[in-house]
């Protein structure tokens, strides 16, 4: 297996990181190293290629982006973890259940290292605590490679939650990390969360680290 690159972004907007996903996935090849990148965004609410306007009860000035992974509406915000995984799923014979299986066990190991019980459910892909989410997962697959990836909430304002029926689900309780006693920062929560993914992914490479977003080479869009 190839070593795994893991770019820390810090804050960023959500439209310049995503279409940097969709022109890396366009333009890699089979020799191109996987990625995980490591993000926070300002407020903002992304509609996924299932999505329904009526799950969108109140925007509360916060935009709406309509994108190209699975799944429904979700939240993003300020102290939540946000980690993209562009994963080469050929070059390894991966199938998108694999993979997503994989981040759910990472983020269930990582709770557990906390004392927190957490569970997946049947259907509804995510993370949860008795009935309240803690992480959500929506992927897109193109050219055999992954983007797109998984969100944690650590300590953040919820509030916005209630302004969706989040991923699909009317009155569909979230929980964070700080909801639940544990007093960690988002980067101690990072390095963790990115080591269970290492593991679980079966790469035996030490994580190799660099910062900043790859150089866009056009402007092609791949909805």
């Amino acid at each position: 297996m190839h070593p795994l690159m893991v770019r820390q972004l810090g804050r960023q907007p959500y439209e310049p990181t995503w279409r940097a996903m969709q022109n890396y996935t366009e333009q890699r090849d089979a020799q191109s190293i996987d990625e995980l990148w490591v993000v926070e965004h300002p407020p903002v609410y992304t509609q996924g290629l299932s999505g329904k306007a009526e799950h969108v009860l109140n925007n509360n000035d916060i935009p709406v982006v309509n994108i190209d992974r699975g799944g429904q509406v979700t939240y993003h915000g300020p102290g939540q973890l946000v980690i993209y995984l562009l994963i080469d799923l050929k070059r390894q014979g991966w199938g998108v259940r694999h993979l997503v299986t994989t981040i759910e066990h990472a983020i269930i190991k990582l709770l557990a290292d906390y004392g927190i019980l957490a569970a997946t459910r049947r259907n509804a892909p995510g993370v949860y605590i008795n009935d309240a989410k803690i992480a959500a997962l929506g992927l897109r697959i193109r050219r055999g490679c992954s983007y797109h990836g998984l969100s944690l909430n650590v300590n953040m304002d919820l509030t916005p939650f209630s302004g969706i029926n989040p991923c699909g689900y009317p009155g569909m309780s979230v929980t964070q990390l700080s909801e639940l006693g544990i007093n960690a920062s988002l980067d101690d929560v990072s390095k963790k969360l990115l080591e269970k993914l290492r593991l679980e992914l079966g790469n035996s490479h030490p994580l190799q680290q660099t910062s900043g977003l790859p150089r866009i080479v056009d402007k092609q869009q791949y909805e």
